[in-house]
């Protein structure tokens, strides 16, 4: 009688078929996890210039005028213009920057209006914004295009 003997292990085939499985899962949630990622950031920067949005109202009740510059990263105070606008009042203890180094938030002012801009890595494409108004109107939010903006109420 023959014997067949029965070796313990996988085919090269079911190798194959495992890894090719192993690997398009992979794929799947490592484009989600970056999709979520972005949505994150996007998320982030929206909340950062509402807050900056509420730091310039304030400032703004104090001081008569919005500030005409902006520095992402430091302190907002008073400029000293008025009894109400100390320059040691601190409207924005940190004025925050965006959360991703190859973009930046751009702030436009006259004094007597305002705008915020920042990108947006979850987009269509189709709504780019113009941050500020003149000489200065910029769509450019470092090396990527403006697609949010908050302005004076």
């Amino acid at each position: 009688m023959l014997k067949i003997k029965h070796t313990k292990g996988f085919t090269l085939i079911e190798l194959l078929i495992v890894v090719s499985i192993i690997g398009i899962l992979t794929a799947f949630f490592v484009n989600t996890s970056t999709i979520n990622i972005k949505r994150s950031r996007d998320a982030r920067r929206k909340t950062d210039l509402s807050a900056i949005q509420s730091a310039i109202e304030t400032y703004k009740a104090d001081c008569n005028v919005y500030p005409t510059s902006m520095n992402f990263g430091s302190t907002l105070t008073g400029d000293g213009s008025t009894a109400n606008c100390l320059s040691t009042n601190k409207y924005m203890t940190l004025v925050p920057q965006d959360p991703n180094s190859e973009s930046s938030y751009v702030y436009w002012s006259d004094g007597t209006t305002y705008d915020i801009c920042s990108t947006l890595e979850v987009t269509d494409n189709s709504m780019a914004v113009t941050c500020g108004s003149g000489a200065g109107a910029t769509t450019n939010c470092g090396s990527s295009t403006c697609y949010y903006e908050v302005t004076n109420p």
